[in-house]
């Protein structure tokens, strides 16, 4: 009997369309600029937003290649090295201040609500069914993805919140999956999971025991995940190009095989 429905956060309920993610990045870059010329470091602001690209790089290599996740003020460690700055020569305020500036960009241009997001999430509550949430984080932590979720109106539908830079892995490792499960109290056969991402929801999910439900809309933002040659076959439980869908499988789960786009 299925009990519990879970999401993937970025490109399944919200997205990141190109304007917006061109104007996080700018906000993001020209207040750590702000921040280190306000401290005497001005003279780096020419190289701010190539050592902001570069630090991504180096996380993805060192970290998030490895299904592992990296806390904000690491990102900004990795950030000052780029710029040629030691971290441990500057003082906590400073620290903190430069990892607020790094971690709160989208607080301030919120990404968007996927159509039917709001709707789909309601309508499985009153269902009784719980719903969960599993978010590979980058640049934003859960910290910050909390408030987004709370202004576009969506955290008041969701019962479990797991973000990977808090949980230390990232999907489609098992043990992130371990506690959203844990945390809706319910098992692995009870549960649907649904993702834009073949291999981090749908394989993530289908190993864990779980149906995975692949998500394909229309139009994608920027917020996707890296490519990863994985070699495998990952057939879905179930393929919807609508949140709006995701209703009815939640209605005919114990006949899932049969859904449209299987």
């Amino acid at each position: 009997m299925l009990k519990a429905i879970a999401f993937d956060l970025w490109e399944t309920l919200i997205t990141n369309p190109p304007d917006v993610s061109r104007r996080q990045k700018q906000l993001r870059v020209s207040r750590l600029e702000e921040v280190l010329a306000a401290r005497g470091h001005g003279a780096l602001a020419e190289r701010i937003e190539d050592a902001h690209r570069a630090s991504w790089d180096r996380c993805q290599e060192l970290y998030w290649s490895g299904d592992r996740d990296v806390a904000c003020r690491r990102q900004i460690e990795h950030f000052l090295e780029e710029l040629q700055l030691d971290p441990s020569s500057l003082d906590e305020p400073l620290l903190a201040e430069l990892e607020h500036a790094y971690a709160t960009v989208a607080i301030d241009v919120l990404p968007e609500v996927i159509d039917g997001a709001s709707d789909t999430l309601r309508a499985l509550k009153v269902r009784g069914l719980g719903v969960g949430l599993v978010s590979n984080t980058g640049r934003t932590p859960g910290s910050a993805l909390r408030e987004i979720l709370s202004r576009l109106g969506l955290a008041q539908f969701i019962d479990v919140m797991v973000f990977s830079n808090e949980h230390g892995f990232c999907k489609p490792e098992p043990s992130i999956f371990d506690e959203l499960r844990r945390g809706l109290g319910v098992a692995y056969e009870e549960m649907m999971f649904v993702g834009d991402n073949l291999y981090v929801d749908v394989h993530g999910a289908q190993r864990c025991g779980m149906r995975g439900v692949h998500f394909r809309p229309s139009v994608r933002g920027t917020a996707i995940a890296p490519p990863v040659a994985h070699g495998l076959e990952i057939v879905p439980d179930a393929v919807v190009t609508s949140l709006a869908e995701i209703v009815v499988l939640a209605g005919r789960s114990t006949d899932i095989a049969i859904l449209p786009g299987r």
